[in-house]
């Protein structure tokens, strides 16, 4: 006599592909990125580093591009990429950069804690054009290619605060809340053409960007710079620990492959359970 249940799970299941087939080598293949071009922001260190050193030992070509460049002349020594000097915030000299690209990786940022009564009005203005304005340019210019080759792959590094807000953070809650946005347009206007964009919303990873905060949180909050990382940073979190960049780059890397095909228009939240509050 058949077994009711087994029929029950064929039924809502389907047909079971053969082993050996596409869809086994989606569920077990490394992510191959040969013959993909990749144009990575903010890489000369952290995250930024971590994701243009996966993507390079996947076989991607990759452009590096930060303005520090001592940090990407040493991430040249560890991995195969190009690097290109330039600055994020000049708006009118994004047009120089790379648009023959299938992988952007909006990865660019800086921190300004301050209240909002004494935040400066150039440094909140700075800071929208390097991590919102900037990535929109760079994706309205490497959709055409993207476009062109029915392929392309838009990864934003957003952050918790992208879905969060904190006090003191006005410029950077702001411009991770519009990076959301645009993300979302652009993966409905690029689905038709084979293009996904996601956001990658991570809480405290332990980066230069980071250590840096320690300071003005210090001074912000009125306690010792010793206790901002258990106090401030991991206090919203149930992971009592930094996110790893290597953890964030995994991510971008899966981003990319095949398994990723009908992943658009989300974040993926490694927030340590910040969220679940």
């Amino acid at each position: 006599m058949p077994d009711a249940r087994n029929d029950a799970r064929d039924d809502e299941s389907g047909p079971r592909p053969a082993r050996g087939t596409t869809d086994d080598a989606v569920a077990t293949n490394p992510v191959d990125l040969t013959g993909r071009t990749a144009l990575v922001t903010g890489a000369a260190s952290g995250i930024g580093a971590a994701i243009a050193r996966a993507l390079s030992r996947a076989g991607a070509t990759v452009h590096a591009v930060d303005r520090d460049d001592a940090g990407l002349t040493a991430l040249a020594e560890e991995a195969t990429l190009t690097t290109v000097v330039a600055d994020l915030a000049d708006l009118d000299a994004l047009a120089d950069l790379p648009t023959d690209v299938d992988i952007l990786v909006n990865n660019a940022g800086i921190q300004h804690v301050s209240p909002i009564e004494e935040f400066p009005l150039d440094r909140f203005d700075f800071i929208l054009d390097l991590m919102l304005v900037s990535p929109f340019r760079l994706i309205r210019q490497s959709l055409p290619h993207m476009y062109a080759g029915g392929w392309g792959r838009v990864i934003n590094i957003s952050s918790v605060h992208g879905l969060r807000a904190s006090p003191f953070k006005s410029a950077y809650v702001t411009a991770k809340h519009g990076l959301e946005g645009l993300s979302k347009v652009v993966a409905l206007e690029g689905a038709p053409h084979g293009v996904t964009s996601v956001c990658i919303n991570p809480a405290y990873v332990r980066t230069p960007l980071v250590e840096t905060q320690i300071a003005d949180q210090a001074r912000t909050h009125g306690i010792p710079e010793s206790e901002v990382i258990e106090k401030i940073m991991l206090s919203p979190v149930a992971v009592k620990r930094l996110v790893e960049p290597a953890e964030v780059a995994a991510l971008a890397l899966f981003l990319c492959g095949p398994a990723a095909a009908s992943v658009t228009g989300t974040s993926f939240v490694m927030d340590g359970g910040w969220t679940a509050h």
